[in-house]
């Protein structure tokens, strides 16, 4: 467990660096991809501008951001609320297994419950990366038996 305390605090427009920096990170460690950093700085300068789309949270060691986490939304007309989705789980190597994860997700957790028309959370995972989903178990998470399907555009020259 973390023998630091951190802080849990929603991300502002100063932390925009180091989010697309741990995005690049992510992407590259749980899906071998590499991403374009110039259109990852926008993505999260933009997201950041407009909480409509999406709300960061980092957590902070000793005054260094060492964690982050993306919260998305998705209406349910099944449920007549919204699921926050967790995205961009992001901890640096040398915090991992001391707690920050769970740290940041029981602090999205309390807001969520605390959220009247929010009515679950949910997250997906590469289906190889089984220390993620050891994590997300341990937060009480189960597999919701749903398989993830896309169309991805991003590759266009408009992006």
């Amino acid at each position: 467990m973390m023998t630091t305390p951190l802080e849990i605090r929603a991300a502002t427009l100063a932390d925009a660096e180091t989010i697309a920096e741990f995005n690049r990170l992510l992407a590259l460690e749980s899906e071998n991809k590499q991403l374009n950093p110039s259109v990852l700085e926008r993505g999260v300068r933009r997201a950041l501008a407009r909480p409509e789309l999406c709300r960061y949270f980092v957590a902070e060691a000793e005054r260094r951001v060492v964690g982050q986490t993306m919260l998305t939304y998705e209406w349910s007309d099944w449920r007549a609320g919204v699921f926050w989705w967790i995205q961009s789980v992001y901890v640096v190597p040398d915090r991992r297994g001391r707690g920050v994860f769970r740290a940041l997700f029981r602090h999205i957790e309390t807001l969520a419950k605390n959220t009247s028309e929010v009515c679950g959370l949910r997250l997906y995972v590469e289906e190889h990366n089984a220390p993620a989903i050891a994590a997300y178990g341990r937060m009480g998470m189960s597999p919701s038996g749903h398989l993830l399907y896309e169309l991805d555009w991003s590759g266009d020259e408009r992006f």
